[in-house]
């Protein structure tokens, strides 16, 4: 994973087009911000397109400036491609998204590792890399789990119980990793369910799934394969892989069943 990339095109050329209808119709940024129930920087943010300007704020903004829909009409095309895209793009969607639904056959998901198994993950890639690069992808996941402290933000997280066998860092980083799963137990936005061995097909075990909804409803897929990931935005495909995820999730213990398991699983370790 590398460095997240520039804002695209579309969303300079959007937030300009925002903020052109808004001066000719004499309205403050204030005022937009107030009808679209934003901060008046995040409004100066998709302007600018360092943000994508929303559906709300397209929608406020159409309605101010009497714009008869032509600021709404953008709203499609500041989607990623429906085409798969690098795990850059991920990082754009993130900044919306108010609900992730993960799923995890092998490993603990990125935002609930700890350093030490974070580490061991990223220090043997295949092919090797330069320590810079290691370094620099170890501060990008834990940056990434600031997210986590976000109450009004839900994460669930489903995990296949072998992803507690792997011995990824030897025994201490490994008990550490379930130790810092267990201080989430009783979070109000984090839920963690496990799926025990021997429930999941072998359909279900080639890669991680994460789907992502933002505050405008809109849905985005993330699949991550050996070697490979992809961003989607394509409705269809989209609802097929949170149809897989659901079917997967419909398998996992309860939030207080799986808290249990991973107790006795640290009791063996």
């Amino acid at each position: 994973m590398g460095t997240p990339k520039q804002n695209p095109m579309a969303w300079k050329y959007c937030g300009d087009q925002i903020k052109r209808w808004r001066a000719k119709a004499g309205v403050t940024r204030e005022q937009l911000a107030q009808a679209a129930c934003y901060d008046v920087e995040s409004v100066r943010s998709m302007e600018a397109g360092r943000r994508r300007p929303s559906l709300k704020l397209l929608q406020a903004a159409d309605e101010l400036c009497d714009a008869k829909g032509m600021l709404v009409a953008a709203h499609p095309y500041l989607a990623p491609e429906p085409m798969p895209t690098r795990t850059d793009a991920l990082f754009d969607v993130e900044k919306e998204a108010v609900a992730y639904y993960f799923y995890e056959p092998l490993y603990i998901p990125g935002l609930l590792q700890t350093e030490a198994y974070a580490r061991a993950i990223l220090s043997n890639p295949m092919p090797p890399v330069k320590n810079a690069v290691i370094e620099e992808r170890l501060a990008i996941r834990l940056k990434r789990q600031e997210r986590l402290a976000q109450p009004e933000v839900l994460f669930s997280f489903t995990i296949y119980e072998a992803a507690f066998h792997t011995s990824i860092g030897g025994r201490e980083v490994m008990k550490e990793q379930l130790h810092r799963l267990l201080e989430v137990e009783h979070s109000r936005n984090i839920q963690i369910q496990v799926v025990p061995t021997g429930r999941i097909s072998p359909s279900g075990l080639g890669g991680s799934l994460m789907i992502l909804e933002t505050i405008d409803n809109e849905q985005y897929a993330y699949v991550e394969t050996h070697k490979t990931n992809a961003l989607h935005s394509e409705p269809r495909l989209v609802g097929e892989l949170s149809r897989c995820h659901a079917m997967i999730r419909a398998l996992a213990l309860t939030v207080p069943e799986s808290a249990q398991l991973i107790r006795k699983t640290l009791e063996l370790l």
